[in-house]
């Protein structure tokens, strides 16, 4: 589809690749912060957000399930990104010339071993396009960028290194975003529904609302607590289901939780990725 979809980072970023990989169409938009993501979308100077949501290594993305309630935007679609961590170095540069390398420090972490057998020290840097953009703009071959193939490509530097992740499942989840919520589409590979609740003040309030998606055969996938309002008694929960709100076990699990609840908001539906199976 042609338009823009807006990412958080410089061009070269892993949700750039996202952007790249599930909608090769759309104009990439760069922007500052998530919230910037955001707000380009609501403005329509962007018509899709990509949001890195999860990674298998590190966990869910902080903030983000903050912003996502608030936002204003819809998920219609979800996309899994393979997060190849890869050793860049100026141009006629070679791995033995590489003494320091700069990133994001989760991909740093990610990449202790090959680091330490290697013998380079690791450096922090914003992030890990921004750190390859730092590379070339130095033209030091002693410093190298963990980073994609593509912001090797962006800012022309080598791959001095390929696939240097400790783990070999390292995959990030994105949602995308729009002004406009989608509910008509069906998937090939099923349909996921996004939603926050906030259970109400009473005994096993938690444990008897999820009682309706065991008893209606619906599969929650993601289950996550996070506080609201500065309050340690104040806990609101983001949840992942399999199915559409219009089929008729969802809608039975959906009134049951409603009946403990005392906010419930969907966040969205949208067909499932293949690649999450």
């Amino acid at each position: 589809m042609p338009g823009r979809i807006a990412f958080q980072g410089e061009p070269g970023a892993y949700s750039h690749q996202a952007c790249r990989e599930a909608f090769p169409a759309m104009e990439a938009l760069p922007c500052r912060t998530f919230e910037d993501v955001i707000e380009s979308v609501r403005k329509g100077e962007a018509d899709l957000a990509m949001l890195p949501v999860e990674n298998t290594t590190y966990g869910r993305v902080a903030d983000i399930h903050r912003l996502l309630p608030d936002s204003g935007l819809h998920i219609v679609d979800e996309a899994f990104v393979r997060v190849h961590i890869n050793l860049l170095g100026v141009k006629g540069s070679q791995l033995g010339d590489v003494r320091n390398a700069q990133s994001h420090t989760v991909l740093l972490g990610q990449c202790r071993a090959f680091l330490r057998e290697h013998g380079i020290h690791p450096i922090t840097g914003a992030d890990t396009a921004g750190s390859a953009l730092h590379v070339a703009e130095l033209g030091d071959k002693s410093l190298g960028a963990l980073a994609s193939e593509l912001a090797g490509e962006i800012y022309g530097l080598d791959v001095l290194a390929r696939h240097i992740e400790d783990h070999d499942n390292n995959t990030t989840r994105f949602l995308v975003m729009a002004r406009e919520p989608d509910l008509k589409r069906r998937g090939s590979s099923g349909m996921m529904t996004s939603f926050v609740f906030r259970v109400r003040n009473i005994p096993a309030a938690l444990y008897k609302a999820m009682g309706g998606f065991a008893t209606n055969g619906v599969n929650m996938t993601k289950l996550e607590s996070y506080m609201v309002d500065g309050s340690f008694s104040a806990t609101q929960f983001y949840a992942d289901i399999e199915g559409h709100p219009d089929d008729r076990n969802v809608q039975l699990a959906m009134e049951e939780l409603d009946y403990f609840t005392s906010h419930i908001k969907l966040l969205g539906v949208y067909p499932a990725d293949p690649r999450r199976h």
